[in-house]
């Protein structure tokens, strides 16, 4: 059984306090699947790519065993091209440049091999292509994972509630949440979400950590302080890639394996951000990733004697 991941495979060009870089190797369904490689074998990629995508390029996928059987290539097409400039406080960041190239036409195509997938996260694409890759699974999966953003709810609202009924875990960050539900308080926020459909949403709060909501509890998981943040692109994909490969590798869905999936997803995410694009997630061990989770561990157990 494998885990799929639908989303972009394209090029970004960052530019942050620390330095910029030139075209770059991007994309959610890139950030996902690494980080869900190191967690799960059997990782697949939806996507699409103009031909000026490399090998060298689409090396950095393979050479973790991710199977791109799923990811169509365009003749004479061009990839996604995303560029952006973080100001100081690397929370915000101004958009220059979005090319969608071939993606304006990206038709999901599943292969024959991935039709028995148990898990499927669905990247921050428009509601109607999540919506599409559900239509043409043979079988409903195990678990589905959504991640969408403030953009879909502002232009295709209606698509991102049908889809919502599908899935089993939603992901997005507390503006997001406040804007889906029209509520501030992120309690009320997640009562507003689960009765769309969802049986967990994670609301993501960036260097504020994140909170799990489902079974009618309420989980609270740190950020990791980190001295150097090189650049955030990509660390909510990684989140969510470590998020599900971890749920995919223990086999099990209940709220306290949801927990430790969640830190999983945190600490990928915080790898991510150490360095440009996917540089870090190319050269990371089990070794670093089990001492990473420790240190999760200790900066939230605490022990109160009476």
């Amino acid at each position: 059984m494998s885990l799929v991941i639908v989303g972009t495979v394209a090029f970004d060009a960052i530019e942050t306090p620390f330095g910029k870089t030139d075209k770059i190797v991007g994309g959610a369904a890139t950030f996902a699947g690494l980080a869900a490689s190191y967690l799960y074998r059997d990782v697949k990629l939806v996507s699409i790519i103009g031909d000026d995508f490399g090998k060298d390029d689409l090396s950095i996928i393979t050479s973790k065993g991710i199977n791109v059987d799923g990811v169509e290539i365009v003749k004479g097409g061009k990839s996604f091209f995303w560029s952006g400039k973080y100001h100081n406080d690397m929370n915000s960041r101004d958009t220059l440049v979005t090319e969608l190239n071939v993606l304006a036409d990206f038709d999901p195509k599943i292969p024959a091999s991935y039709q028995n997938c148990e898990y499927l996260l669905l990247g921050n694409l428009t509601p109607k292509i999540q919506i599409d890759t559900l239509d043409r699974l043979d079988n409903k999966p195990k678990l589905v994972v959504l991640d969408t953003m403030n953009f879909w709810m502002d232009i295709a609202l209606d698509d991102l509630k049908r889809v919502l009924k599908r899935v089993d875990v939603l992901t997005i960050n507390d503006a997001e949440a406040r804007q889906l539900s029209g509520e501030y308080s992120l309690v009320k926020a997640a009562e507003v979400i689960l009765q769309l459909g969802p049986k967990y949403l994670i609301i993501k709060k960036g260097e504020h950590g994140a909170l799990l909501f489902g079974e009618d509890q309420v989980f609270s998981a740190p950020a990791l302080p980190l001295a150097d943040v090189f650049d955030p692109t990509g660390a909510g994909d990684s989140f969510a890639g470590g998020f599900i490969g971890y749920l995919a590798k223990v086999k099990s869905i209940n709220f306290t394996n949801m927990k430790n999936a969640v830190i999983y997803g945190s600490a990928l995410a915080s790898f991510c951000v150490e360095r440009f694009g996917t540089e870090k997630l190319q050269v990371l061990t089990l070794a670093d990733i089990k001492t990473r989770i420790g240190q999760f561990i200790a900066l939230s157990k605490f022990d109160i004697s009476e």
